[in-house]
Formats: structure tokens, sequence, C-alpha cells
């Protein structure tokens, strides 16, 4: 089958499973896991071949790590120390031993059930934050207890895909210890992470003035293939490279730019890779033994559903019906299992037999979870308070505020807020701009603020006030267009270059709107009315009823602004009105 031809069967079945998926409510990766099932061998069979496919799909996973480590920048995990590596240590330990106890007790060797005990102990972090976030409620005390949990475990997966070679049937003490490719690994990682902190940043500011986002992109691809290579290469999985190349950019003005270029290969290969991993599902073990494979989700969901449930209410950050959600939400296998039990399956550290019966536990434990979230919220059927406790967050994440443009307008906001103690997320398109901020001790991020997924990635979907800033009216209206379009909820406080760029942003609703120039030409004006002889009092009201009938001429305008003749015509009444005005209730 030619790759044209595969390629079309990928996407029509990902086209069809994935909008359905979501429109039951299961979410995006259960799509991919039955549309991969379908097209499957063990499906219809369009596509025989799952491992060809898995082995370029693990790019997806590759670009994941990446964009973990961008989210992962030592001064973020800091501010979340006590929920991350308090509650989510906890939960991954405990999970851990309490899943390996219980293999072990139903007859699995010791090594393998720590095995499966360290791979079934993380949950789908793909799965379970897309689904809170389709129910609003990543801003709730299990959504935010569930984030962190999930983020130690995107931490705790990179050792874990380390750890499980040693683990094989091919690791033996008797055989010594390898000093030379233990060296080799060492200095790979030391040179990665010295040789990121030198070129990195020099790298993508040249890709970035050169002014064509095609080469910004392609040198973001370039970073995260190179680092996964250059780690694959000394011994050691590509997804380490990827992830210490993502924290290497993670305090850099490029960090938003880069995800957003990342999303789109991070989405499509991810998708990819879970069609491939749903091809890989031996459905005929459901059938063959269902009793089994049902059993083993059962227990593994109860396990972790029980370590969850007190460690949520001993760590004091869900009451009883949250910890209960929490418990419900998390208890299912993760992606990561898929990755970590193909690493366990070539390394021989599980039989292959046991790890298909895995693979489709996992994947039928994610089916049942949506479900299983429903009846946890039927048990609550009061309205949970949203002001809830105090709680730490990321320290760039969840600003209320993002600027667009850092320029003279910008700057002072930005300023003005950081003097209030009011944290923001300001982005800049002009490289120049952002390095010359950022030797001023100003924390700018590179990137075009008319793109939807750098506003995503900025945080837009949860901030409250989106300050516009930039003075180019093209520009401008094509940021407030895709701001308005996408994010209603924001507040959008504009500035204006001129009457022409006001009225094309009043056509989009946008109501709060500063014309750059006016505010510094009035207090010019009552300077001179002063020098002339008359009052400070004087001075201000001719200038408040100049700035009034100003206001009122622009929203009369904007009704007929595109007709020249009438324009004319109402800025004529207008002046006539206002000079009437100031003569006979302003006198010298």
């Amino acid at each position: 089958m030619s790759l044209l031809t595969e390629s079309l069967i990928f996407l029509l079945a990902a086209v069809i499973s994935v909008p359905l998926s979501r429109r039951l409510g299961l979410g995006s990766v259960l799509g991919y896991l039955a549309a991969g099932i379908v097209i499957g061998p063990f499906g219809l069979a369009f596509v025989d071949d799952a491992e060809h496919i898995l082995h370029f799909a693990e790019l997806g996973v590759v670009f994941l790590l990446f964009v973990v480590g961008l989210e992962l920048k030592p001064s973020r995990l800091w501010v979340m120390r006590r929920m991350v590596f308090g509650l989510g240590a906890s939960q991954v330990v405990a999970s851990a031993v309490a899943i390996s106890a219980v293999a072990w007790l139903l007859g699995f060797g010791g090594k393998t059930a720590i095995v499966l005990g360290l791979v079934l102990a993380l949950s789908s972090t793909a799965f379970v934050l897309q689904m809170l976030a389709e129910k609003k409620q990543l801003a709730s005390s299990q959504g935010r207890a569930a984030f962190s949990i999930l983020l130690f475990q995107d931490l705790a997966a990179i050792p874990l895909i380390a750890l499980l070679p040693l683990l094989g049937a091919n690791a033996s003490l008797e055989s010594g210890v390898n000093f030379a490719q233990i060296a080799l690994m060492v200095g790979t990682l030391v040179g990665l992470v010295a040789g990121g902190r030198l070129l990195l940043r020099p790298v993508l500011r040249i890709a970035a003035n050169s002014g064509i986002p095609e080469i910004f992109t392609a040198t973001a691809l370039l970073v995260v293939i190179g680092a996964a290579l250059l780690v694959q290469a000394a011994g050691m999985s590509m997804v380490l490279g990827a992830f210490l190349a993502g924290m290497l950019l993670a305090d850099s003005e490029y960090r938003h730019q880069l995800e957003a270029d990342i999303a789109p290969f991070k989405g499509l290969l991810l998708g990819l890779f879970f069609i491939a991993v749903g091809m890989s599902v031996n459905v005929g073990l459901l059938l063959g033994i269902p009793g089994r494979i049902l059993l083993i989700v059962a227990v593994l969901m109860l396990t972790k559903a029980l370590v969850l449930y007190p460690l949520a209410r001993l760590f004091g950050m869900c009451d009883r019906r949250a910890a209960l959600k929490l418990a419900a939400v998390l208890s299912q296998g993760g992606e990561f299992a898929f990755v970590l039990l193909a690493i366990a399956s070539n390394t021989r550290a599980l039989p292959a037999a046991l790890v298909d019966e895995m693979v489709l536990a996992v994947a039928v434990s994610m089916i049942m979870t949506p479900l299983l979230y429903w009846l946890a919220e039927r048990t609550d059927t009061q309205e949970e308070d949203t002001e809830d406790e105090a709680f730490d967050v990321p320290e760039d994440d969840g600003h209320d505020v993002i600027i667009a443009g850092n320029g003279r307008v910008g700057q002072v906001v930005g300023r003005l807020l950081a003097a209030a103690g009011k944290p923001f997320t300001a982005l800049e398109r002009d490289m120049d701009q952002v390095d010359l901020l950022r030797r001023y001790g100003a924390t700018v991020y590179f990137g075009d603020a008319s793109r939807l997924d750098l506003l995503r990635a900025a945080g837009a979907e949860s901030a409250k006030v989106f300050v516009l800033a930039i003075s180019n009216l093209e520009e401008s209206v094509r940021i407030a267009e895709t701001v308005t379009r996408h994010f209603p909820q924001l507040k959008i406080i504009a500035r204006a270059r001129n009457r022409r760029h006001a009225h094309k942003l009043m056509d989009l609703g946008i109501d709060l709107i500063y014309r750059e120039t006016l505010q510094s030409s009035l207090s010019m004006s009552r300077a001179v009315l002063t020098a002339l002889g008359r009052t400070d009092t004087q001075a201000r009201e001719i200038a408040q009823a100049f700035c009034e009938h100003d206001a009122k001429l622009l929203r009369e305008q904007h009704a007929i602004q595109d007709s020249e003749e009438k324009l004319i015509q109402s800025s004529k009444d207008t002046a006539e009105e206002l000079e009437r005005l100031l003569r006979g209730d302003v006198q010298p």
C-alpha cells in the first residue's frame, strides 16, 4: 500500500472518529484509539502493519515532551512545590507501591509486579485535562489537584523511561557496569545543556530576525529533533533530549512562539501515535478473555482511586466531593503507559503477551473514565463554591492580563501593572524590541499575537483583560478579530492610532478605545490656555468639554465613516457647536 493511500485512510478515520468521540464526551484520545482499532489488523485490516507507523508517530511523543519541558521551568516548579512535589509525588509512589503489591498478590513475579506498578501509576494528561477543560472545571479544586498530579507524572515519566531498560531481561549485574556508556550518556547530557544555553537563543534570534515565519518554525523543529537524535545516539530515549531542550527554553522570550509553532506537529503526530497504538490493541483478547481484561481494569481503577481519595483529603486540597471526583478522573492508565509498555516489551522487562493485555486494559480504563466521572458528579447535587482556598499557581500561568505590543504604550501599561503587583503576560513580535526590553529586566515573550495557537499558549482562555497596544492599524484589527471571535470573555482595552483606527475597532464591538495622542494633546492645550491667562479651572473645563464633544463626534462618525461628505459636514457641525458652548459658558 502506498504512503498516500495510508495517509488517506488515517486522515479519514481520524476525521470521522475523533469528532464523534468528542460529541459523545469521550475526548479525542479515545477517538484516535478507536480509529486505530477499526482500521488496524485486529479490525477491518485496512492497514496491516502498525510497527512502521508507530516508529514515525513516536515523534508526537517527542514533541509532547518538548512542550512539557517548555512548561516546567525550575522557578515555576518551585512556586508549585507543595502540590506538585507533595501531592503529586505521593500519588505516584503510593500508586506504584499499591499496584505492585496487588500484582504480586495476584501471582506475578517480583520484577514484573514492580514494572507494572511503575507503568500503571501514571494517568492520562491529555485525556484528563481535555475532559476537565470541556467541563470548565480546571479551576475547581479537583481540577487544580489533578493538574498538579499530572505535572509531576510528566516529570516522573522521564526517569521511568530511563529506568525500564535496566529492569529488562538483558540487564544483568553479572555483565558488569559499562562505565564508558555511562560516561557517554553523562557527557551528552552535559554537552546538550551547556551547548543549549550558549547556542539555542542566538540561533532562534537569527531565525526570528529573518522575518520569515516558516524559518522560525523550521528552526524550532530542528532544535527538537536535533536534541532528540543526539540523546538517542548516546543510548538514551529521544524524549529525554526533547524534554531537556524544552526546559532550556522555558525561561526564554521564545517560549510561547515555540509552543505555538510545535503544537500543530505535536497534535497531528500524537494523534497518529494513538492511532498506531489502537492498531496494536489486540481486540481479540477482549473477546477471548473478557473476564481477565475487565478484572485487570477494575483492579487498576479501584486501586488508584483508593490511593487518590485519602491523599487529596490528607493534603487539604479537596473536600469530600472534590476528592471523590479527583479519584474518578485520575484512576485510568495514561498515554505514557503505551510508551512505557512499548519500551518494556522491547527490553523484555515484560512478556509480550502481558504487554498486549495491559495495552488493552489501559485503553478500556480510559473508555471507562467519563462514565466513572459522571457517576461521581451525580453524588454531588450542590454547586461547588467557586471561591476555593488559596493555592500555588505557576508564576506565568493564570495571569489576568495579556499585553499585545510592548512599544511606548504597552511598556507604560506593563510598568504600572508591575508597580501595582499585578502579573501579566507580554507579547511582542519585534525581536529587536524583545532583546532591548529583556536587557532592562522586563519579561517579554516573542510572538505574533494574531495567532490563535499563540494566544492559547499564553493563557488567553483563562485571562480577563487583553491590552491591545499595537499602533499598526491592520495588525491591530487582525488581533482584535481573533480575540473577539475566540475569547469573548476577554475585556479588550485598545490603543488606536487615529479616528479611522478607532472606528475599525468599534466595528468589532470594542468600546474601551484610547487614541494614543489625545490625552497628551489635551494636557498640552491646557498648558497653552494657562499660559494665555486662563485659570487652571477654566483650562480644565474647556479641555473636558472638548473631550466630551470629541467622543460624541467619534460615535456619530462611526455610523457614517464610509461617506466622506457626511464626515466633513459632521465635523463642521460639531466644531460650531463646541465653539458656541465654550464662548457661552467659559469666559476669560
